[in-house]
């Protein structure tokens, strides 16, 4: 459920903003379709190894694409769960399953450490994300999580961590179904352990610790294209600090630019526009909870949260999660909301460098405040916080600010999946209203 390391390519930007008469270079949807993944699969010999292990896993295959004589829904019905593999699946003889234990700090230093240096890597090993110990404890215990779903690998003899993959339980609404799911993210294998066919092993093991909790499907997302992605999803990157971007390699000085104009170009206010925009506090929880579901309710694949999960997922934490709420000054209504997630990532080689600090665009909610004023106002207090980079997926109502905003599109794209569910059409990422960290 998750396959590959490369979990969701580490993005940098591929064409930064030249000047304001520049066109921006899109992605074009035509290059999106579902055809045009399937040639690019086809036409992969890399990812056809994978093929083989996907191919006997209750998933989209190939082809059945365009079929629409096939329901949409589960792929293979729930067993009993007296039928579910009651042991672990066999590792090679070296290796023993451990449970990741995220309360303890030794085993959050463990796991730290295994990603900070194995993760992925953009395709020039240049970044390669570094998600710091609190975000994950926050990503992995969320109400009602399972710590027999946080697995690694140890290598017998040294006891030391060498592979990992988790869940998180989710209710993800299908369309008009509210289907309980595992979130599998963050499958890692040591650099030096790549060879050993370990990452099929350890999604069928995820894959059974969440059919013994009764659940039968799940949503992930790769940077490589398996088969086969309910949607694609398109990286864009606006400049906040552009001279480290540059000096990094992220971003490269446009054509007939110079350091000075680029920096002109991208600079922005010094406080936000929009009256009554502050940080979300503990008791917004209710109104921002009302918010988001009826936010969400527009797309056909997005999370169905109570007021606990945006409690956990939406209340601020100290270079983990951002959020504002716009409170009207006149009724004190909480009328719209933004947020995103801090996601640093290392620069592999740079002297002056070691941590590109980049914010991820979350969940955003614009009813009485246009969506293009209110990520305005999310960019300006990035900047206020330092962070270097703001990054989007063309997800949701995305596409609408991001060439205004001066956004460059990235090289990196993110291909969605749901396992044992069945979509008879691919999404367009403007119907997806799921971010997965």
């Amino acid at each position: 459920m998750g396959d590959n390391k490369d979990d969701h390519s580490s993005p940098k930007e591929e064409n930064p903003v030249l000047d304001s008469e520049t066109p921006q270079p899109g992605q074009s949807h035509e290059d999106n379709s579902l055809e045009a993944i399937v040639r690019q699969f086809q036409d992969s010999m890399s990812v056809g190894k994978q093929h083989k292990f996907w191919e006997t896993q209750p998933v989209g295959q190939f082809k059945d694409v365009g079929d629409t004589n096939l329901p949409e829904g589960p792929i293979e019905p729930a067993t009993p769960l007296s039928e579910v593999k009651q042991e672990p699946y066999n590792l090679p003889a070296q290796y023993e399953w451990t449970t990741c234990d995220m309360e303890s700090d030794e085993t959050c230093n463990e796991v730290y450490a295994l990603l900070k240096n194995n993760y992925v890597e953009d395709d020039e090993n240049m970044f390669r994300f570094n998600y710091s110990k609190e975000f994950l404890s926050w990503a992995l215990r969320p109400p009602g999580y399972y710590k027999s779903w946080h697995i690694g690998v140890r290598a017998k003899t040294s006891k030391k961590l060498v592979a990992f993959i988790t869940g998180i339980p989710a209710r993800i609404r299908v369309r008009g179904e509210v289907v309980k799911m595992a979130e599998v993210n963050f499958l890692c294998v040591h650099k030096k352990l790549r060879s050993k066919r370990l990452a099929p092993v350890m999604i069928k093991e995820v894959t059974r610790r969440v059919h013994l909790e009764n659940i039968w499907q799940a949503a992930y997302t790769a940077g490589v294209v398996l088969p086969t992605p309910v949607t694609t999803a398109q990286y864009w990157h606006r400049s906040l600090n552009p001279k480290k971007l540059i000096d990094v390699g992220f971003s490269r000085l446009g054509a007939r630019m110079t350091m000075s104009r680029t920096i002109k170009l991208y600079k922005l206010p010094d406080s936000p526009a929009t009256p009554g925009f502050r940080k979300m506090e503990l008791h917004d929880v209710p109104a921002v909870t009302r918010l988001l579901r009826d936010y969400l309710a527009q797309f056909a694949v997005a999370p169905y949260f109570d007021e606990d999960d945006v409690e956990h997922w939406l209340r601020p934490v100290e270079n983990v999660i951002d959020s504002f709420v716009v409170e009207s000054p006149e009724t004190h209504e909480i009328t719209d909301f933004c947020s995103f997630y801090t996601l640093p990532s290392s620069i592999l080689g740079n002297q002056n460098y070691s941590t590109l600090k980049a914010a991820y665009s979350y969940y955003n909610v614009s009813n009485k405040t246009p969506l293009l004023q209110l990520m305005n106002d999310a960019l300006i207090v990035a900047k206020q916080k330092d962070f270097d980079v703001f990054n989007a997926l063309d997800v949701m109502f995305n596409e609408s600010f991001v060439k205004e905003l001066k956004f460059g599109p990235g090289d990196g794209q993110l291909h969605y999946y749901l396992y044992n569910y069945r979509l008879q059409q691919a999404l367009r990422p403007s119907e997806l209203g799921l971010v997965l960290l």
